[in-house]
């Protein structure tokens, strides 16, 4: 191996045939070192390379003589001074931001916390554990693949019937689905599912997180796992549990997926989790963009920087003010349309995007750079329209080019269903359109996805029969 300046853009580990180049963001680190590994569980890498070089705060460089699926993550030194907003540790394998595929599951372990402190107020002492046997490591994968004539429906939205489904959960347990593809993704394009979702007259599949998540801490130390899959850490990397085969595979046979789906007509939607990260709170663990450069990637408290500025519920709120970490967020969305074919995106707790730096802004810089993006001002964009920080229910109020979740619609219609008098009036509005929500915006009656049930609410079965959910 020959190591060389490289380039800074792009950003991620890119292999051109003859080496890779690796390029990493962090504005106030004072070293990056690429550790590569031969194995996905070695404790120890079997190379670390220093970067020497830094353009515009990206360190950078080549490694001659590597290939597709090499194994790889970051150690990032600087200040640890998590008063100051600074979590680096080199103790820490970190993975890259920019990662295509990740060598498995990640599971949350003690080894993972930065710090440690025997109670609140104490000034916390830096832990020095390693943690290159516990986090997975970053793929360098090969983009190739033989899309066919595979070209986007682009349903119109006046024809569209979105089908909310979980990757694993709608296939696991079907008799008529392969036992090896079922909870996979290729089982989702399967025939007998295709079938179904063709009958039913889906147009679209709006599936629940597919970036690579964690499993939280207090899941695992209740013997569970993160189903869900909202505490997203990997931006543009497919799930690792998805795929059927073995390492790096989740990026060809998530591909094979929407080309299937596509082939009948069948749009796919990623509901994205760009608010927040599944590196929690203060107290979480050091994995990714907390060890690489917490204070440019997330919003901190203004006057206790070791805090967080939560609008999510979840710990953490991702700084979309920050240039970077605003790049971070485009880069993602346009590799899911350009490489990997998906439709569009239903943005989880889409407020927290756009505040500037408390308020949601509907004219803010968020939305005007998707608006102004020849990709993604294209695509199905649509927004679940609240969060938890201050006036965080935004419903009516997002731009043009914008879809939102009618909690509104959902409401009534359970609430005429199931026989509760007097609905009849608003009924008649919301099935027209709810134009008293989405016209002072300028917009269509399309803006309103007038959705039934969806997985942080009753079942569809629930809607219907019962007082209260029966979900956890």
């Amino acid at each position: 191996m020959r190591v060389e300046p490289g380039s800074p853009n792009p950003l991620g580990a890119v292999w051109d045939g003859h080496g890779v180049n690796f390029a990493i963001f962090s504005q106030h680190a004072t070293g990056v070192d690429l550790c590569l590994f031969e194995n996905p569980n070695d404790d120890q890498e079997s190379e670390r390379i220093a970067l020497e070089w830094q353009t515009d705060g990206v360190w950078h460089g080549y490694v001659r003589g590597l290939s597709v699926g090499q194994l790889y993550g970051y150690r990032v030194d600087g200040p640890f001074a998590p008063g100051r907003g600074h979590h680096f540790n080199p103790s820490k394998l970190l993975m890259d931001p920019y990662t295509r595929a990740i060598s498995g599951p990640i599971v949350w372990h003690e080894a993972m916390l930065g710090f440690v402190s025997d109670a609140p107020g104490q000034v916390f002492q830096r832990d020095d554990s390693d943690t290159a046997g516990v986090v997975p490591k970053c793929l360098v994968v090969d983009p190739s693949f033989d899309w066919e004539d595979d070209v986007p429906p682009r349903t119109p939205w006046s024809q569209t019937v979105l089908y909310e489904c979980h990757v694993k959960g709608l296939t696991i347990r079907h008799p008529k689905v392969s036992p090896k593809h079922r909870g996979r993704y290729l089982g989702l394009a399967s025939d007998p599912i295709i079938e179904h979702l063709v009958q039913m007259g889906v147009t679209a599949v709006e599936l629940l997180p597919v970036h690579q998540f964690i499993d939280d801490g207090h899941l695992v130390r209740n013997g569970l796992v993160n189903y869900w899959g909202y505490s997203s850490i990997g931006y543009f990397a497919p799930e690792a549990r998805y795929a059927s085969e073995g390492l790096g595979q989740q990026v060809v046979e998530f591909k094979q997926m929407v080309k299937g789906l596509h082939r009948v007509g069948i749009e796919v939607i990623l509901d994205v989790v760009y608010n927040h990260t599944g590196e929690g709170n203060h107290l979480g663990p050091v994995i990714c963009f907390r060890g690489i450069d917490n204070a440019s990637y997330y919003r901190l408290d203004a006057q206790d920087r070791l805090h967080y500025y939560d609008t999510t519920g979840c710990g953490n709120s991702l700084d979309t003010t920050h240039p970077r970490t605003a790049q971070l967020i485009m880069d993602s969305l346009r590799y899911w349309v350009v490489e990997m074919h998906v439709d569009g995106f239903r943005f989880d707790l889409a407020p927290t995007l756009a505040r500037e730096p408390h308020q949601m802004d509907r004219w803010g810089r968020f939305w005007n750079m998707i608006q102004q993006d020849p990709i993604l001002s294209q695509v199905k964009l649509i927004a679940e329209p609240w969060d938890l920080g201050y006036e965080g229910y935004q419903s009516g109020r997002f731009p043009m080019g914008w879809s939102e979740w009618n909690d509104r619609y959902r409401d009534n219609m359970r609430r005429f269903w199931g026989g509760t008098p007097g609905q009849l009036p608003e009924f008649a509005g919301r099935i027209t359109g709810s134009q008293d929500i989405f016209e002072s915006s300028g917009r269509l009656a399309t803006a309103g996805i007038n959705f039934v049930t969806c997985h942080d609410g009753f079942t569809l079965h629930d809607l219907v029969s019962y007082e209260q959910k029966h979900n956890e």
